[in-house]
This record gives structure tokens, C-alpha cells and sequence, in this order.
């Protein structure tokens, strides 16, 4: 059996994503179709169509969701019609040697599930013409039905407004992740964030959470410094004004930052990351960059000044614990969400919602299904 759904789908041609009528399959085992409630429009869906992020076209985007389990799949025992869940663009299967030891963010089934497909190689849409159409992260959620493997879904409490909860299949959870799981934070220190977007934004939230005493927003667009404020930022620098943004950050750090966060994905910021560290910081890499962009570092400072560079994939999440865990802070006013939406959109318009993605228009950009 299949449900006629409305996609965003991107083709490959280097142009905007469109709109199309789509169908998408029953769940086969392991299995269940989500009737989703809304999907963030992330930079990670952009960087499909411009190549950062590689993958065969057809593709429905769309990997940061959440809604409601419309169907479930043979052998599925974890999740029953009704349930209120969010998507997670990493697998987790429990099982293998990461899963097993907290670091479930690198389950081994992600790496061997085919690019496009859901965990087993499935496929499960198709366009109009009956042509298949892969999915992102084996989520393909800017939909409004989606199927997906039972690994890629992860159940929540009921009673949250969806729109919400969907931020917390990406930008959220990797941003706050980064500062909380990846970094570990210590209370009293002082953190420096790149990129004031909805990755940074996250960011500078966990690192509060945390303790931190002093946070450092950097970004170009003044605007996004303000919401920096919003989420937590105790200080502010307008990278497009200063000669020499590395030395000013020392100077206003008193010396250098305990932990930075590269939210961007550019080599050359990661380098001011690492250069701002003051002896014995931190320095996390969270932006994806492009597949040929390089950083390069005296390596001599990693000896002399026992600096440390670590990558950061997904806020290092254990989704099972660590999505129940955000919503509850939430919950408690603790995690800010509703302020992190400044645009809902329909899915009519998310052509729109990405030309206000790549002007820098939004926090976060959401497309609210009926």
C-alpha cells in the first residue's frame, strides 16, 4: 500500500529544490511510516544542493523532524500507531562495539548503509512516475508521510509542540551536544563560539547549561549577534570589523578561551579556534565543512601549549537518552526552542524557506505540515 505525500525534492541540477507529489510505501519489517508535524530546514539540507554534503539524485531532503507513527512494520515492538517521536539521522542499533560503549553517534550501521537508502538498502519512495527517490540520512522527513527504519526513530513524551521538537533532530542536539557530551564544558570557564546560527545558537545554550562564566558569540551579521544575547551569549564580536579577530578574542578573554566551537565548516575558522585557545583549551570542530576544504596548525603548539582539536558528530548524542533528556529541559524552561523559530513556512513554500536559509534570514526556518 502507498501514501500520496507532497516532498521537497532536490534533482541534482545545481538549482533550487521543488515541490513535487510523491508516494511512499508501506513499512516493511523494522519498519514504521511517521506522519510528520514539521522539519527544521537546516544548512545540512542545503549543503545537498551545493555539494558539501554528496548525494545521488533524486533525493527527498529533510533529516531534523518529528511527528506522529502513522504505521508500524512487522517486528516492531518499541513503537505503536499514536506514538509522538523525532527523527535521528544516525542509526543506532545497539549492538555494535560504539553503541555498546556510549558512542552511539558513530554506530557502525550508519557508515554501511547505502547513501539514499534506509538501513538495509531499502528504498521506500518513489515520484509520481513510479521513479525511485532516495532519502537523506535515511530520514527523507521533509515530507509529509515518511518511512523509516525503526533505529532512525527515537519516542518522546506527548504534550510537546512538535515544531519544537523537531530542532532537536539536529541543530539542537548537535549544538548543545558539542558543548555538553563532546567538550564537556566546566563550570566557570570560558567558551568562544564561531557562527551565531542555529548550530551556534544550540551551542552557546549547552555551553551555559554548563556553567560557563563568559560566552563569546562571533559572527558577521549583526542580527545573529543579538539572538546570541537571547540564547545566552555574554559577549559579542562582529567578525567583519575587527583587523585581527584572534587577538581581540585573547585580549578579551584575558588570554585565551578554555573551549571554542567552530559551527561554520571552514578550515580557516577552525584555525582561529584553535589560535584562541588559551594553553590546555579546547577547540571543537561542529561545522561540516566541504570534502576538499583543509585546516592547517603549527603543530609545534600541540606539544608546547597542550592544546587539543577533537571533532564533535552529531553533539556526540546517544539519541535514546539525549532527545527524552533535551525535551524534558524544555519541559522545565531550561532549553530555549520556541525562540530558536523565527519563520514557520508551508511546505508550498520551501523554496522560499531555502533562499532564507542561504541569506542568513532565520535562526531556524521550520515547514509546518497540516
Amino acid at each position: 500500500m502507498q501514501m500520496k505525500s507532497k516532498a521537497v525534492v532536490y534533482r541534482g541540477d545545481g538549482k533550487t529544490v521543488q515541490v513535487e507529489d510523491i508516494l511512499v510505501d508501506s513499512p516493511g519489517p523494522g519498519e514504521v511510516m511517521i506522519r510528520m508535524a514539521a522539519c527544521g530546514v537546516c544548512h545540512s539540507d542545503l549543503s545537498v544542493t551545493n555539494g558539501t554534503l554528496p548525494l545521488p539524485a533524486p533525493v527527498i531532503l529533510g533529516h531534523e523532524g518529528a511527528g506522529v507513527v502513522h504505521q508500524v512494520g512487522e517486528g516492531v515492538t518499541g513503537l505503536r500507531v499514536g506514538d509522538h517521536v523525532i527523527s535521528s539521522f544516525v542509526n543506532t542499533c545497539g549492538q555494535c562495539r560504539y553503541c555498546v560503549t556510549g558512542r552511539a553517534n558513530l554506530c557502525e550501521t550508519s557508515k554501511t548503509t547505502p547513501p539514499g537508502k534506509l538501513l538495509g538498502g531499502h528504498q521506500r519512495t518513489s515520484d509520481a512516475q513510479g521513479q525511485p527517490l532516495g532519502v537523506m540520512a535515511g530520514c527523507g522527513v521533509m515530507s509529509e508521510y515518511a518511512t523509516l527504519h525503526e533505529n532512525s526513530v527515537v519516542k518522546i513524551t506527548p504534550g510537546v509542540p512538535l515544531d519544537r521538537c523537531a530542532l532537536i533532530g539536529c541543530g539542537v542536539m548537535t549544538g548543545w551536544g558539542a558543548a555538553c557530551n563532546t567538550a564537556k564544558v566546566e563550570a566557570g570557564s570560558i567558551c568562544v563560539v564561531f557562527g551565531a546560527g542555529g548550530v551556534g545558537l544550540s551551542t552557546i545554550q549547552g555551553c551555559q547549561s554548563a556553567g560557563a562564566n563568559m560566552i563569546v558569540a562571533v559572527d558577521m551579521l549583526a542580527s545573529k549577534l543579538e539572538m546570541a544575547k537571547v540564547f545566552g551569549a555574554t559577549h559579542v564580536i562582529d567578525s567583519s570589523k575587527t583587523e585581527n579577530l584572534v587577538k581581540d578574542l585573547c585580549k578579551l578573554t584575558g588570554g585565551g578561551a578554555d573551549y571554542a566551537f567552530e559551527c561554520v565548516g571552514h578550515g580557516e575558522i577552525v584555525a582561529q579556534a584553535y589560535a584562541c585557545l588559551r594553553n590546555g583549551g579546547t577547540a571543537v570542530v561542529v561545522g561540516v565543512a566541504r570534502p576538499d576544504n583543509t585546516t592547517t596548525l603549527r603543530t609545534a603548539s600541540f606539544a608546547f601549549e597542550e592544546k587539543t582539536l577533537k571533532g564533535s558528530f552529531y553533539g556526540s548524542t546517544r539519541p535514546r537518552y539525549d532527545f527524552p533528556r533535551l525535551v524534558s529541559l524544555y519541559q522545565a524552561g531550561k532549553l530555549k526552542l520556541d525562540e530558536l523559530i523565527t519563520k514557520r513556512y508551508r511546505i508550498e513554500d520551501a523554496p522560499q524557506a531555502f533562499d532564507d536559509l542561504v541569506h542568513g534570514r532565520n535562526a531556524r526556518g521550520v515547514i509546518v505540515f497540516d
